[in-house]
């Protein structure tokens, strides 16, 4: 069972996470904390790539993939280059409410449709893009997606701290996820 912790002050930061640089985000984001000068990246950001979403973070604070759904599969080498010589501990991957990356079937038609008239695809290839990559990148429920896409990379790199967080598309606030 899961349940959204809000974070609106410095007290409602989980213990594991204050005076962290997943502390500072949720502050940066969720309060008017000023900012603070940043010579280097503090964390890794895993995040959708939705156009809905803007983090109110410092310059230089962190590094920032972002892929449909926060899904990092296909991003091992930049987390690689992001913790080796950008020498980050800490990720943080951020789902978010309405994304497009769940229940992908119910926008395949669209999708094709999408590639024939924007892109100038046939019907045929558009459609069998579709059928061979929406599998890899269809992630069901949101926040189950981004707890388990936690675990996997906690147990990639187990010398980082990996927090999976959730963005409310209607509040524009990070939420931390309690297991």
């Amino acid at each position: 069972m899961t349940k959204l912790v809000k974070v609106l002050s410095e007290k409602d930061i989980p213990g594991r996470y204050k005076e962290t640089p997943v502390g500072r985000l949720l502050l940066y984001q969720n309060t008017d904390v000023p900012f603070e000068k940043v010579d280097r990246a503090q964390l890794l950001i895993g995040m959708c790539m939705d156009n809905r979403k803007h983090l109110h973070i410092p310059d230089n604070f962190a590094y920032i993939i972002r892929s449909g759904g926060a899904n990092l599969r296909h991003s091992e080498f930049k987390i690689s280059y992001a913790v080796s010589v950008g020498d980050v501990r800490t990720i943080a991957l951020i789902a978010h409410n309405q994304c497009g990356m769940v229940n992908l079937a119910a926008r395949k038609d669209l999708f094709i449709k999408g590639l024939v008239e924007n892109a100038g695809w046939d019907q045929g290839r558009a459609e069998e893009h579709f059928l061979q990559q929406a599998v890899m990148f269809e992630i069901g429920n949101e926040i189950d997606f981004v707890v388990e896409e936690a675990r996997r990379l906690k147990a990639r790199y187990p010398k980082l701290e990996v927090a999976p967080l959730f963005y409310k598309v209607e509040d524009n606030l990070l939420y931390v996820i309690e297991e």
